[in-house]
């Protein structure tokens, strides 16, 4: 049956524009970094793209690496794009990177230009896409020089292969640093993509977001659920389908009683706002106008509709902000 997107898609999701770009991404954009390897059913991962286009969501994120194996989230999404969602490709952002190990060799990770721009010919076969909207450089290099990196994300954009370059995973400093060579080639910087949740807040000690200000570029944050820890998935013990479970980055170790403690404190704050743990958790990392999205995965269409739940209360009272402040500092 032809997929036919909900005619209200953009009727009530929240949109914020990237820096001082004319993009505006929703409030909330799905990640596929997991859920959409080789080992899910095609059907669920469709469903879950599907459902998501019909809620506003129009940013989809992806990597060279993701899966399992890595290329397979790219190559799973390109099946869903031909199928169900390539009428629609200019209402969509699609994002991919480059930066983590994809092949084997001295070509095959980090951020020399030959890698770079081999790795986005290759997503973009596994996509079955002309270009993809935004190109990341995945992380930072140690060695292969910034003017490098920043030269070959420039000459992607310059080639038709992207129309907007971002980078992840970098502090500050280095995020300053690429900004500025960037803007001296004519190719601005789009998006800063880092990690950041309620638990692990260092972007706010490295002043990421004064710097991105700066420099007229978004914000879009992965892991704002802490990789699941921030829900109420391990309230009472580790579920057998979880991350933790079946070999997730979230470890079994992670969940110690004081953690938990915590987790079990700020799950009380979200019901007396009448919302779920991962919905506070969402509002939380929104608080700032600068956020541009946030990243979420999803393994099923009542999870991505739970997390999108959250823009329905996103104001935070002080004495809110204050009680998520004490539970993560003082917790009971």
């Amino acid at each position: 049956m032809t997929y036919l997107p909900s005619g209200d898609r953009y009727d009530a999701m929240t949109y914020r524009r990237a820096g001082r770009s004319g993009v505006r991404l929703p409030a909330v954009s799905l990640g596929l970094w997991h859920n959409f390897g080789h080992e899910r059913p095609i059907e669920r991962m469709a469903a879950i793209c599907r459902r998501a286009f019909d809620l506003g969501v129009t940013h989809f994120d992806l990597a060279n690496n993701y899966g399992p194996p890595p290329g397979s989230a790219e190559e799973n999404f390109g099946r869903i794009m031909a199928r169900d969602l390539k009428p629609y490709r200019d209402e969509m952002i699609v994002s991919t990177k480059a930066g983590y190990l994809m092949w084997p060799g001295p070509y095959g990770e980090w951020g020399s230009r030959k890698y770079l721009i081999s790795s986005l010919d290759q997503s973009l076969k596994r996509m079955g896409l002309d270009y993809v909207d935004v190109f990341y450089h995945h992380r930072p290099d140690p060695d292969t020089p910034l003017e490098e990196s920043m030269q070959a994300l420039d000459y992607a954009v310059r080639s038709g292969r992207a129309l907007y370059v971002a980078i992840s995973n970098y502090s500050s400093a280095q995020t300053a640093e690429a900004a500025k060579i960037l803007h001296d080639l004519g190719t601005p910087l789009l998006l800063h993509q880092p990690s950041y949740s309620m638990m692990n807040r260092w972007i706010e000690r490295d002043s990421l977001l004064d710097t991105l200000a700066g420099a007229g570029a978004g914000c879009i944050a992965y892991s704002p659920l802490q990789q699941g820890l921030l829900t109420d998935r391990y309230l009472d013990g580790v579920p057998a389908d979880s991350r933790v479970a079946t070999g997730g980055f979230l470890k079994e170790s992670a969940l110690d009683e004081q953690t938990m403690r915590v987790v079990r404190e700020l799950n009380l704050i979200a019901k007396e706002r009448g919302q779920t743990l991962a919905q506070l958790a969402l509002a939380w990392a929104l608080r700032d106008e600068r956020m541009t999205s946030l990243i979420i995965g999803a393994s099923s269409v009542g999870q991505l509709e739970d997390n999108i739940g959250a823009l329905a209360n996103l104001a935070l009272s002080a004495a809110e902000l204050d009680a998520i402040d004490g539970a993560l500092t003082n917790p009971a």
